[in-house]
């Protein structure tokens, strides 16, 4: 369980790099305020009302409802690779935590009870009884 478990987290951790190094583009084209194309990594289509001629366009320059937008998402381009590039405080208190963290799973020393896999003897007589030792 404790292998699965390590695995588990092992992806996750690679997985959680790989998304924070992660850049992206969001292209999109909007005609007026409706949004025509939206594409991921590569150029959003057009339309095609802003193919016009040299001639056209300047008569046309008032008229073009088109534009383009681009978003883009950089992603984290350095990362700490090692323990000894933390300053002193962050160390201390990284192995403080994992220290703490890890003590909080120990299991205590398995208990050895001789008597586990044994029934109590029976009661042939009741004591109390036979001595008239009552509580009242």
């Amino acid at each position: 369980m404790k292998q699965i478990f390590q695995k588990i987290a092992s992806f996750l951790m690679a997985l959680l790099v790989l998304i924070s190094t992660f850049s992206f583009t969001v292209d999109k084209h909007y005609c007026g305020n409706l949004l025509v194309d939206q594409a991921v990594f590569a150029k959003a289509a057009s339309c095609g009302m802003d193919m016009h001629s040299t001639s056209e366009k300047s008569m046309m320059d008032e008229e073009n409802c088109c534009s383009n937008q681009n978003i883009s998402i950089e992603g984290q381009d350095q990362l700490k690779l090692s323990f000894t590039s933390l300053d002193f405080n962050q160390q201390v208190f990284l192995s403080a935590f994992t220290s703490s963290y890890i003590n909080l799973f120990e299991r205590l020393p398995q208990q050895i009870l001789p008597f586990r896999n044994y029934t109590p003897p029976l009661i042939v007589k009741d004591i109390l009884v036979l001595n008239d030792t009552f509580l009242i």
